[in-house]
């Protein structure tokens, strides 16, 4: 089987359409970018059984876990791992790996090695030994609009912005690797995650190349994000004069919102119980009341 090294530069689409505060129709699959490798297998061969298997316990781990890495228990080597956005539920995470693997079937069909990014999931599978091993080759990045002239100080924008993206870089880091980290200065904000392979001193190291590049490339662009082969950083403007193009949500999770239209109604119904169960239990007080004078 020829090594299936590869670069993730191929069928590259950013989405670039978000807003705050959190919506429920916010798209966490949204996605970013797929890379697949020029050697690929034969069907109904003993790769293309470990591909399935270690993609097979990837989708079953997603619902449990925001991190995990398999290898395949054959003697046909292959390896995958996936990392979901540690600050959302599991729940999430199983629905984007989910998408991922579906995905990666369509984008990459019998590539011996693969990678997805999704706006809140990374998945890749291969037998190069990626596993524990630092990358920080980029491999997308992408820079908002400047801010519009007459919106604001211009001149605060790169400074706001370096402070918020320093932020991630001297976040503590946690002994293991994933770190989720966030940041900000006046009204810019900025969120980093790391593969859950790294070492908390490689998440750092990759962070620190992740936000290097921001502020090379994006110079005053009110909005910017770079994925490297084991973490990524973004940074946006909350100004609402900013025109930043995209603006990432970073919230906790008790404040995400879990339903669409369903949802709304379904808080309709319950605020109109409510709020008859109020006027029921004053009517019956008043007539107490009335009844015992």
């Amino acid at each position: 089987m020829t090594n299936s090294n590869f670069t993730l530069l191929s069928l590259f689409i950013i989405i670039s359409i978000f807003t705050l505060p959190v919506r429920a129709d916010e798209d966490f699959n949204g996605f970013v970018y797929a890379g697949c490798s020029q050697p690929h297998y034969d069907p109904g061969s003993s790769y293309e059984s470990s591909v399935n298997s270690v993609l097979t316990s990837l989708t079953n781990a997603a619902g449990s876990t925001t991190y995990t890495n398999i290898t395949s228990p054959d003697s046909t080597f292959v390896c995958g791992l996936f990392q979901c956005r540690s600050d959302l539920p599991v729940s999430y995470c199983d629905s984007c790996i989910h998408d991922a693997v579906s995905r990666l079937s369509t984008l990459c069909p019998l590539a011996a090695g693969a990678g997805v990014q999704l706006r809140s999931c990374f998945l890749r599978y291969g037998n190069d030994s990626f596993l524990g091993k630092p990358d920080n080759n980029v491999l997308y990045k992408d820079c908002g609009a400047p801010p519009p002239n007459g919106g604001y100080n211009d001149a605060e924008l790169p400074g706001m912005r370096d402070a918020a993206l320093g932020a991630l870089v001297a976040a503590a880091a946690p002994p293991s690797g994933g770190a989720y980290r966030i940041g900000g200065a006046g009204y810019v904000q900025a969120m980093s995650q790391c593969v859950g392979d790294l070492s908390a001193n490689e998440c750092t190291n990759c962070v620190g190349v992740a936000v290097a590049q921001l502020k090379t490339e994006c110079n005053y662009a009110s909005a910017g994000q770079v994925y490297l082969g084991k973490c990524y950083a973004r940074f946006w403007s909350t100004n609402t004069n900013s025109n930043s193009g995209y603006t990432p949500s970073i919230f906790p999770s008790s404040n995400i919102s879990h339903g669409g239209e369903s949802g709304k109604k379904l808080a309709i119904i319950i605020g109109v119980f409510i709020a008859l169960a109020i006027i029921i239990v004053a009517c019956s007080f008043l007539r107490r009341n009335a009844a015992g004078k």
